[in-house]
């Protein structure tokens, strides 16, 4: 199997190049696509994942249900179900189609250790069926909770520092909070 690619952006957000993944992400990481995903089971609930504690960037540090980056020519909502079945073993077949809620979501954070995520990163909706339940991989998730969004909405305010830093931004909109019933 080879080596995972990202797409490069230059400044008004075009693709500008393709850099390894195992590489691109350091104390100064070029922008680069992304995307964010939140799923909701059928009663509404959203699926809040801890990153494992052998992530590279952010370990251990409670955030959306999944995260992902396209690869070269792969369209974005393809790279959503893609990863709902590397990160979460959870097939396509399973899930509704990602729904776009916020198309220009984009941010820059450093984690504790001095990793930059410099990302454009549409953030998505989808939601699985009564009968899948995740079954994440430990190289990518610690642990799992099915929250109602008001509780995750309420939490990510107290406790900002608990969460990942997308996380939080992205909830700071309100077409998201719309979108996950909050």
């Amino acid at each position: 199997m080879s080596e995972e690619l990202v797409v490069l952006a230059d400044a008004a957000g075009e693709p500008a190049g393709t850099a390894l993944k195992s590489e691109v992400h350091t104390a100064d990481t070029p922008l680069h696509f992304a995307f964010s995903a939140w799923l909701l089971d059928p009663d509404g609930r959203v699926l809040l994942t801890r990153r494992a504690l052998s992530k590279k960037t952010w370990p251990g540090v409670w955030t959306n249900s999944f995260c992902g980056h396209p690869g070269p020519g792969e369209e974005t909502a393809d790279a959503v179900l893609r990863r709902a079945a590397e990160e979460l073993g959870l097939a396509p077949e399973r899930l509704g189609a990602p729904q776009l809620v916020l198309p220009d979501f984009r941010y820059r954070a450093v984690d504790s250790s001095g990793v930059v995520e410099n990302e454009i990163c549409p953030v998505f909706t989808l939601t699985v069926d009564d009968a899948a339940a995740p079954a994440p991989r430990p190289e990518e998730v610690d642990s799992m909770a099915w929250l109602t969004a008001g509780d995750v909405v309420r939490a990510a305010g107290a406790a900002p520092m608990v969460f990942s830093e997308w996380m939080v931004d992205e909830l700071s909109d309100a077409r998201l909070r719309r979108a996950l019933g909050a």
